[in-house]
């Protein structure tokens, strides 16, 4: 068969996978990967660096389908190329990554083909997708940890990272603000690695998007500084082929390829808003199948000679690439062994061996420092150990103290890739989704703004817990204690929304022993995200001779001071700058009513939910069930640790503008009103007790 009829034949099984498993699951998005199927098919036949055998490689190109709805299309690419599945050791195993039958229990329980692309479920995954602009935003964190790579690991007679991204967008993404806080972002750095490619195939949910979107995406791009190419036609696979050439002779900008495709087309509904998502029906499968020369009655039908036909395009080709890099890289470790040491260990989530060596000690200091000046200073002396260490801030690293300042840390520009430094701009969302695309290619990415502002990036932070990524998101200014900045300012119910993903760890750490140990922690995920919350005022550093050692916050919570008996009266729960708080309402108690109470400092809720019951039991014995709980946030979640009985000093407004101390004052966090609140709780115990 000649070599057109092949390409012909082999988009149309594409198509004709997609259509039939979105029929059979009875639920999907069939028009899609019907209309952009010979695009996708180009690349990956004809121009994608990536082995099918080896799906992890590290100099592979990576594919980001942004459209996640178009699902069928990336598993309809993953089974026809034989792709082979990797286990969560990073090991390749014998088995496919999508077989046949995944395909046709696409979107049931437990199938390998879940509805939309979800990363460590699924091995060819590089990203999860499915919320619309999160996958080409993500893609601009793959080409910058790309180009850092390059710049830290290339040597002149050694090439080792020069992998491009590609993600493949359609107009849903192109509305929504992420793609365009990445797109502008993207533009600065000139990230000359990366591909956009937009399906434009003009039809969303509601309808024809001349209903709501007529901007030139085109101009808008090319006011963001990118190479901007335009296809006529998704069908003309020579057209689409000039367009991938263009992107890889282009050395100083990123590339937008427009493709103007037909939604589910063949079909009877082509360019009409009911070929997005539902399935076509029996009577629409045939059609369609008819229009492509396919079987009418036969599903999930693959001819004769077209795995043959992968096999020989991007399988030939992907393993040939492989192995020359194997080899290069083999060559590469006898001269720079090292270098080579650190990017075998980037790839295994690996820590360079006497990285908590480089954690500092802080003194016991009443005066103290913000959590925020101790993380900053914990940053910089683990990143000069952890060269893969790298991130920045929304446009706040002067106040979130996430700069790194060691000599030769550098900024990450187009002209210093190799900075370590990141700049990302008022841009919460994007800075979210750009380090899940650092991380999803192994660096260890943080970034940073107020706790204010978590609101903006939730939806990455959200996929950063779903993909079980070890992405470091750090929060300061986490409290009223911002003060006259006001409600707009205040973060009142940040901490509950974080603590409610599941999959995130947060830390609200007290002192700077705290600090340091929460960033031991942090330091050493491989499969979870984190969220540090850190405060903007000065905080006491805790005398450790006579409190209890911060080694505990690896459990999550821990006894920090307990009533001379041992046996508590009362039991207050704090976190963060409220444990102080709650340590001089524990004196109070003790000179003004001989009341044994027991301060537990909370820094991270979900690692102490994960503790054996004993343990807990240990810290909140259930025979005490007088217990005060105290943050400067909402209330929500807080009933969980203090018991029906228990009360919760908390907030229940939006806060106010005015001086923290007034603040404190006004919204009762006072060690007055604390104590008032245990010696109330005692006193109703005592009188059940009597009773």
């Amino acid at each position: 068969m000649p070599t057109t009829e092949l390409d012909t034949l082999a988009v149309n099984t594409i198509r004709g996978l997609c259509m039939d498993a979105v029929q059979q699951a009875e639920s999907g998005h069939p028009g899609t990967p019907m209309g952009i199927a010979p695009v996708a098919y180009t690349l990956w036949q004809k121009f994608l660096r990536f082995d099918p055998q080896d799906p992890i490689w590290p100099n592979r190109d990576r594919f980001v389908l942004s459209e996640g709805h178009a699902s069928t299309l990336l598993w309809s690419l993953l089974h026809l190329t034989g792709v082979r599945a990797v286990d969560p050791d990073y090991e390749v195993l014998g088995r496919q990554s999508v077989t046949l039958d995944d395909l046709k229990t696409f979107r049931q329980l437990d199938s390998r083909c879940p509805g939309h692309p979800e990363y460590r479920w699924t091995s060819g995954v590089e990203t999860t997708t499915g919320p619309l602009g999160q996958g080409v935003a993500t893609s601009v964190g793959m080409a910058m940890a790309g180009r850092w790579l390059a710049a830290r690991y290339n040597r002149d007679d050694f090439r080792v990272f020069d992998f491009d991204v590609y993600a493949l967008a359609g107009d849903g993404c192109m509305m929504e603000g992420i793609a365009s806080e990445a797109a502008s972002l993207a533009g600065h750095q000139q990230l000359s690695n990366l591909c956009w490619i937009y399906d434009s195939n003009r039809i969303t949910i509601e309808g024809h998007t001349d209903i709501t979107f007529t901007e030139d995406v085109a101009a808008r791009f090319l006011a963001y500084g990118w190479n901007v190419t335009t296809v006529a036609d998704a069908n003309d696979l020579d057209a689409v082929a000039r367009a991938f050439h263009t992107f890889k002779a282009e050395t100083e900008r990123p590339t937008l390829i427009v493709v103007h495709s037909h939604i589910g087309y063949g079909s009877p509904v082509e360019d009409s808003p009911k070929a997005h998502g539902s399935p076509l029906g029996e009577d629409g499968v045939r059609t369609a199948k008819r229009f492509f020369g396919l079987p009418e009655d036969e599903q999930f039908y693959v001819p004769a000679g077209v795995r043959d036909w992968f096999e020989q395009g991007i399988g030939a080709r992907g393993a040939g690439l492989r192995t020359a890099w194997e080899n290069f890289f083999t060559s590469y470790r006898a001269s720079y062994p090292e270098l080579a040491d650190e990017i075998e260990r980037i790839q295994r989530r690996k820590l360079p061996d006497g990285w908590e060596a480089a954690l500092p000690d802080f003194p016991a200091d009443p005066k103290g420092l913000a959590t925020r000046d101790s993380s900053g200073k914990v940053l910089n002396s683990l990143a000069q150990r952890l060269p893969w260490l790298m991130g920045g801030s929304a446009d706040l690293a002067p106040s979130t103290k996430t700069l790194l300042e060691f000599e030769g840390a550098g900024s990450f520009q187009p002209g210093s890739p190799a900075g370590r430094n990141l700049h990302l701009g008022v841009r919460e969302h994007a800075s979210a989704a750009v380090s899940n695309g650092m991380a999803l290619v192994k660096v260890r990415p943080y970034w940073s703004g107020f706790l204010i502002f978590s609101d903006y990036a939730k939806a990455a932070i959200r996929l950063s817990a779903l993909m079980e990524i070890p992405v470091v998101h750090i929060f300061t200014h986490d409290s009223i204690g911002v003060g006259e900045d006001g409600p707009t300012h205040q973060p009142v119910e940040q901490l509950a929304g974080l603590r409610a993903m599941p999959g995130l760890l947060v830390f609200r750490p007290a002192d700077a022993g705290e600090v340091v140990e929460t960033w031991r922690v942090v330091a050493g995920l491989r499969h979870e995200p984190a969220a540090l919350v850190l405060s903007r005022q000065n905080l006491p550093t805790l005398d450790r001779s006579r409190f209890a050692g911060a080694a505990g916050v690896a459990r999550g919570a821990y006894v920090l001071a307990d009533a001379p008996s041992g046996e508590p009266d009362v039991i207050l729960l704090a976190t963060g700058s409220e444990v102080h708080l709650a340590l001089s309402a524990r004196e109070e108690l003790a000179a003004a009513d001989g009341i044994g109470a027991r301060v537990v400092s909370m820094p991270c809720w979900e690692l102490f939910d994960r503790q054996p019951q004993e343990y807990r039991d240990e810290v909140l014995p259930p025979a005490v069930t007088a217990r005060v709980g105290i943050e400067q946030a909402s209330t929500f979640g807080w009933d969980r640790y203090v018991g029906s009985g228990g009360a919760v000093v908390g907030m229940h407004t939006y806060g106010a503008s005015a001086p923290l101390k007034q603040l404190l004052h006004h919204f009762g966090f006072t060690p007055e009103r604390v104590a008032q609140r245990a010696r109330e709780l005692v006193g109703a115990r005592q009188r059940e007790a009597g009773a």
